[in-house]
């Protein structure tokens, strides 16, 4: 497990990115498709900048991407990215002029995950409430046709959640990306195709 855990952790030094949660994305997009030149991306809970950098990257010098986190990072983001510290649920004048550059969103994602506290059930509920509220700025966000992306700690309420984006997407699946580590309860919902409207 140890070496399992150092690959990755040894290839995003390599590779220059702060953390290898950028290989669970790579992973998505081979997946799903995600990316193309020239989208607008809003990554939440970007810090410390992995997957902001991955999208940055992705999109090119024609595409934008807008990450928001509540933490800082230290991390150097290109001419094409924009790292906001600022809670996304709280619509800040600072937020919303930075979001309204870009409207409407080819693709929304989010790595957001809840400070842990060992209780399986609080870490559930709190990852998605997380998970709820990010669903909650698609409708006004996302453009017709766009994707989402976003993690979520397996328990009972996923079935739910996956339900409540069958209504607002054409298609919508659940993966566990290989560099996920293996007792990691994390797993990506994956909604791809904005229907448009409230859902």
């Amino acid at each position: 497990m140890k070496q399992y855990r150092d690959h990755y952790f040894k290839r995003a030094k390599k590779d220059n990115y702060p953390a290898r949660s950028v290989y669970k994305l790579q992973e998505l997009n081979k997946r799903f498709n995600l990316f193309s030149k020239g989208q607008n991306v809003m990554d939440l809970g970007a810090a410390p900048g992995s997957w902001t950098l991955y999208a940055a990257k992705m999109v090119g010098e024609e595409g934008r991407v807008l990450g928001v986190d509540i933490q800082s990072t230290d991390t150097v983001f290109p001419e094409n990215a924009t790292f906001l510290q600022a809670d996304v649920f709280e619509d800040s004048p600072e937020l919303l002029a930075a979001m309204d550059k870009q409207l409407p969103y080819d693709l929304i994602i989010s790595d957001m995950a809840p400070r842990t506290t060992g209780v399986k059930f609080t870490d559930q509920a709190n990852s998605l409430e997380l998970c709820e509220r990010a669903r909650d700025i698609v409708p006004s966000r996302l453009k017709h046709g766009g994707h989402f992306i976003v993690k979520i700690f397996e328990g009972p309420d996923v079935k739910e959640y996956t339900d409540s984006l069958r209504k607002m997407f054409s298609k919508v699946k659940s993966f566990k990306p290989k560099s996920s580590r293996q007792e990691s309860k994390e797993i990506f919902i994956v909604g791809l195709g904005f229907l448009g409207g409230e859902g």
